[in-house]
């Protein structure tokens, strides 16, 4: 469904526009698909002086993800809100997305608190300057 919607979206968009950057955040956190999804699975985020760097898909396209940072795909994340909106949070805050023109997110089913708390971070200062969100979600 819409993690499908959003790696096809992502690469259309990046086809189309070769130079423009976008960025993919995987904000479903127990639930993380877009590393398998854009064929980045074993890949590793890596820290750097600027924050978090996101892994590199295409030369124009860049994901970050939980699932990067789990010790297998098989491993379950339970967390309750405020932890996953703390994690939503530090990936708009600490992932060095670099000069992104849109940022893709992709969210969990339904609607929930990182629904609405990737809305709010996006309107404040947590988000990459001055970038461009689609937010790819279902009804609930």
């Amino acid at each position: 469904g819409k993690s499908t919607v959003t790696t096809l979206l992502t690469r259309y968009l990046a086809r189309s526009y070769p130079d423009s950057n976008f960025g993919v955040l995987d904000i479903d956190i127990c639930g993380p698909s877009q590393p398998r999804l854009m064929g980045a699975l074993g890949e590793n985020v890596h820290q750097s002086g600027s924050g978090w760097s996101p892994v590199g898909i295409d030369d124009n396209v860049c994901l970050m993800s939980i699932g990067f940072l789990l010790g297998s795909v098989d491993d379950a994340i339970i967390w309750r809100g405020p932890k996953k909106n703390g994690m939503i949070r530090q990936f708009l805050s600490e992932v060095d997305w670099g000069n992104l023109d849109l940022l893709l997110l992709d969210t969990p089913p339904g609607t929930s608190d990182e629904h609405l708390s990737v809305v709010s971070y996006l309107k404040d200062d947590s988000a990459p300057d001055s970038v461009h969100a689609i937010i790819v979600t279902t009804p609930q």
